[in-house]
């Protein structure tokens, strides 16, 4: 289970980061909370979306990104396949 916590998402803003993707937080108006910019690591999160909604979006990105875990250490590996398992649900 996941949970909706900052720490949460500090912890996948952290994966981001470490996978070479930047995470920003900017105005918009996009649905989702969170969208990737075509062919680049960017990655834009809508500021004024609730905790919730950010978590949920950041935590569909990293279910369908491809990343190389030889750039993540254990805890962030686990971390990422326990992401890839979790089904979520809003």
């Amino acid at each position: 289970m996941l949970t909706l916590t900052t720490h949460t998402l500090e912890k996948m803003e952290l994966l981001l980061k470490t996978a070479g993707y930047k995470v920003r937080y900017e105005k918009g108006n996009f649905k989702t909370g969170a969208c990737l910019l075509q062919n680049s690591k960017i990655i834009v999160i809508n500021r004024f979306s609730n905790l919730e909604s950010k978590v949920l979006a950041l935590a569909e990105l990293l279910r369908e990104l491809e990343i190389d875990h030889a750039v993540l250490d254990d805890k962030q590996i686990a971390f990422l396949q326990q992401l890839k398992q979790t089904k979520l649900e809003l």
